[in-house]
């Protein structure tokens, strides 16, 4: 099974430090065969909020969403209230790591458990994977 999975980052080697959403950028790596590469990054467009609204705003997941076609999996640091959302679209994956090549190596190690998170459709729940070094 291909799987492309989108990883929120900022400088393209560590994820960002808020919110998945919150992100400059999402690394698209393509996992297939047993092997994974980077195939492009996307720019996260910003959503235009004002001072009342807050973390978890339907117009912030829409808009992250918008840079997210063809993604099946997201995977980052934190996840905001926005998470609910989200599942009904991807399979989202909290990492426990800071470098996204790390992240790759997760996933790939755990491919099996991404792919039944995919089967479940909108019934999913977020996986959270922990580096064992």
């Amino acid at each position: 099974m291909r799987l492309m999975v989108a990883f929120s980052t900022d400088d393209g080697e560590r994820f960002n430090d808020d919110h998945f959403g919150m992100a400059q950028y999402f690394h698209v790596y393509e996992f297939s065969d047993g092997k994974e590469k980077l195939v492009e990054a996307r720019e996260d467009v910003k959503y235009q909020e004002d001072a009342s609204q807050k973390h978890g705003d339907p117009g912030k997941a829409k808009a992250t969403s918008s840079v997210l076609g063809g993604i099946d999996v997201i995977a980052g640091r934190k996840f905001g209230p926005n998470i609910v959302r989200l599942l009904k679209k991807y399979v989202c994956v909290a990492v426990k790591t800071d470098r996204i090549s790390d992240a790759v190596q997760m996933i790939h190690d755990n491919i099996d458990k991404v792919i039944e998170a995919k089967k479940q459709g909108e019934d999913r729940k977020h996986l959270v994977l922990r580096n064992r070094h």
